[in-house]
């Protein structure tokens, strides 16, 4: 049986459509920028550097980076015993990337993210981040929980455009 050439590549354009797509790899050089980020947030924070921190965003502008928390359950509910109407994942105007620099700057104490388990997804352009981390004041453990980061390639590097985090601490079922 003879198929004419026309038919063959209607088929074939008619199923291009469902075939998976696949995002270009990620490149040893683009995961390696990515560890600088973080690494370079980690240390901006140490060192209270508030001109390196900010040259990792987006934006300068708060409302420009997405910064949100979600309390864990038990934590929440021992909230709730002061605040009946706190909630899970609320959005606190003044939490965002630049409280936390400013905090860190305006105390004498040291301050301190440890990252762990670290996951880097790219595909050149954009990333994914995600991690364990631990928040320490003065050394001493305060919270904890699942940290995820979206990027962006820009010209002038990579940049973080959003940031949301899970938190435990003492009041939290299970520490990890």
């Amino acid at each position: 049986m003879h198929i004419p050439g026309t038919v063959l590549t209607t088929l074939a354009l008619c199923l291009l459509p469902c075939l998976p797509a696949y995002a270009e790899q990620s490149t040893p050089a683009d995961v390696q920028a990515i560890e600088q980020v973080i690494e370079s947030f980690r240390t901006s924070l140490i060192n209270k550097d508030k001109p390196t921190y900010m040259s990792l965003f987006f934006s300068d502008r708060p409302e420009d980076i997405g910064w949100q928390f979600v309390s864990e359950d038990r934590r929440l509910a021992d909230i709730r015993t002061a605040k009946p109407d706190a909630i899970k994942a609320r959005k606190i105007p003044s939490n965002n990337f630049i409280s936390l620099i400013d905090e860190a700057v305006a105390t004498a104490e040291p301050r301190e993210d440890k990252f762990f388990n670290t996951k880097i997804e790219t595909d050149g352009d954009v990333a994914s981040v995600s991690f364990d981390y631990s928040f320490h004041a003065n050394g001493v453990k305060g919270n904890w929980g699942r940290e995820m980061w979206q990027l962006v390639r820009t010209e002038q590097g990579w940049k973080i455009f959003s940031v949301i985090y899970s938190i435990r601490d003492k009041r939290s079922s299970a520490e990890s």
